[in-house]
């Protein structure tokens, strides 16, 4: 869809066009370092071309819109009631989420700024894929809403407050990762980040005569239903049993594998131990790999994402049936170098590393077979890695 269209879909919901503004932010997909994020250790994510488009303009009543492309559902506020997430809402309690973390840093001097909006949203991020289109939503409204109050505010501070606002308002436990792929994502380049301390770097994503194949699994799967929460629990209970032999560890994160030999014995249960298990060894599987590309070792680094997935579904067991049936059928075929999971689990998507001239064999196939064992058709997207939220103009 492109500004032309996007504005015309504007003018027949809102009724009107001028004044109109087109912001950007993309999808993610995190290239290696699952469930690391929230423990904060480090994870390699990258942005991608796909994701949400805003057209915004401003409003004098205080009243804020929000209508989709995508979804039939609409919703408003204004900033002179108090915020709360409503069920029915559905897909507008981020951008809602989001207006109240801004009005909250505004503070009483800077609401007279906030005056509305109205704003119309397009995506193209598969939804329920684990993609990132909750975190692609907050950080298009953060920076459209804070751009339309005359505020220019850092996008490390816009990825805090999309954070904030799934955590607090939506309710997901989240990590900083999600919204900060998105918002600080860098064309040809992914980020090793390390999640507690926000330190990170770009590397350049050089896989010439190779793509970057997502496979939804088309199980849909809701983040806030899942046992997302419950995973991070766990990894809670590991921390507070290791940081008895380990005072220094604030996280699972600063726990290297060296002391992981030797302080795993002290956790008894054996399912808390093979959680923090997951995350010490997929904490130094990061470092390898992000070694492996700057190496341009691609063998190498497909290696680390297949042990990636195969710890994922032995110890952290977030993968699945149709998860599971996708990485094996991608390790199946000659020229998948690299393949695993990507995002939470529990359904959504698969990300794999594939020769170029084999891109076509490989979606028949795993095609073929996927459904076959499942009863379900996945969905190929061969993607681009692409820039963090921006304003198209």
């Amino acid at each position: 869809m492109d500004q032309i269209q996007l504005r015309e879909l504007f003018r027949n919901q809102f009724g009107y066009e001028e004044g109109v503004r087109i912001f950007f932010a993309p999808g993610r997909v995190n290239l290696i370092g699952e469930h690391t994020d929230y423990n904060g250790g480090y994870v390699f994510p990258a942005a991608l071309t796909f994701g949400t488009w805003a057209a915004a303009a401003p409003r004098k009543d205080k009243e804020y819109r929000f209508a989709s492309a995508n979804f039939p559902s609409s919703a408003a506020c204004t900033v002179t009631e108090e915020l709360v997430y409503q069920q029915e809402d559905d897909w507008a309690n981020y951008p809602k989420g989001v207006l109240k973390e801004l009005l909250e840093l505004a503070g009483q001097e800077g609401l007279e700024q906030y005056t509305g909006a109205d704003i119309l949203y397009y995506g193209n991020i598969p939804n329920g894929a684990g993609l990132s289109s909750s975190a692609s939503i907050e950080l298009v409204t953060g920076l459209a809403l804070s751009k339309l109050a005359g505020y220019e505010i850092p996008m490390i501070e816009l990825v805090k407050i999309g954070q904030r606002a799934e955590n607090r308002f939506v309710g997901v436990n989240c990590g900083i990762m999600d919204q900060f792929a998105v918002g600080m994502g860098k064309e040809n380049h992914a980020m090793m980040l390390k999640c507690d301390t926000l330190e990170f770097q770009y590397v350049p994503v050089k896989i010439d005569g190779y793509k970057l194949v997502i496979t939804n699994t088309n199980k849909r799967r809701g983040l806030a239903d899942s046992k997302y929460n419950e995973r991070r629990a766990q990894c809670e209970e590991a921390l507070s049993i290791i940081q008895k032999q380990l005072p220094h560890a604030q996280n699972l994160g600063d726990v290297s594998a060296d002391q992981w030999g030797n302080v795993k014995g002290f956790i008894e249960d054996d399912v808390i131990r093979r959680r923090a298990e997951h995350v010490i060894t997929e904490n130094e599987r990061v470092l390898s790999a992000t070694k492996s590309l700057k190496d341009n070792d691609l063998n190498a680094f497909g290696e680390m994402m297949k042990q990636s997935h195969i710890s994922l579904r032995d110890l952290y067991e977030v993968t699945g049936t149709e998860l599971d049936t996708l990485f094996e059928e991608a390790s199946n075929v000659e020229g998948c170098v690299g393949t695993r999971m990507t995002g939470a689990g529990f359904g959504g998507c698969n990300v794999s590393l594939v020769k170029a001239d084999v891109v076509d064999e490989f979606k028949s196939k795993v095609a073929e077979n996927y459904t076959e064992k499942t009863g379900l058709e996945p969905t190929f997207y061969v993607c681009e890695i692409g820039d963090g939220a921006k304003e198209i103009l």
